[in-house]
Parts: C-alpha cells; sequence; structure tokens
C-alpha cells in the first residue's frame, strides 16, 4: 500500500486524538491472497496513546479511532487493529 495512504491516517488520527504516540503500520503483505485484500484496501494496525481516551471503555476507544477514520474505512482500510491506550495504561 502507498505511504500517502498511512500518512492519511496518520493525519485524521492526529487531528481528531491529538496522540502522545501514535503509531501506523502497514500489514496488508501478511493478507496477500486474502478476499478482503483483492479490493485494494488494506490491512493496517495503529498503536495510539491519548488522553482522549482516559475512563473510556475499550469500545468507546475503538469507535474514537473508527470516527477519526471516517470515510477512509470504507475506501481504503479492509481491516484494522487498533491497541488504543490512554497514558495511565502506558
Amino acid at each position: 500500500m502507498t505511504p500517502d495512504r498511512i500518512q492519511a491516517i496518520r493525519q485524521r488520527l492526529q487531528a481528531a486524538l491529538n496522540p502522545e504516540f501514535l503509531e501506523v503500520e502497514d500489514e496488508s503483505h501478511l493478507h496477500v491472497g486474502h478476499a478482503g485484500a483483492r479490493d485494494g484496501r488494506g490491512h493496517y494496525k495503529v498503536t495510539v496513546v491519548t488522553a482522549a481516551f482516559s475512563g473510556q471503555s475499550r469500545l468507546v476507544r475503538h469507535r474514537l479511532v473508527y470516527a477519526a477514520l471516517g470515510s477512509m474505512m470504507e475506501t481504503d482500510v479492509h481491516a484494522l487493529t487498533i491497541q488504543a491506550m490512554a497514558p495511565e495504561d502506558v
């Protein structure tokens, strides 16, 4: 997948969550031949540490990540592994 897609994911997460730490990894190469990989969308792993997650359940944290990515979840991302932590979780 393209670095532009990773950059777009990073930008959206930065803007929405103001993370203290953010890592975006393209894991698409691990899914070559997978039905979901055939449509051109990618498989990504994000690790996010942000105060926005403080006091939030894992479900709420994941929903915040999905909301930040918005339409990219339909057009660019087939699968997303999320590690969402508050600073106090680190």
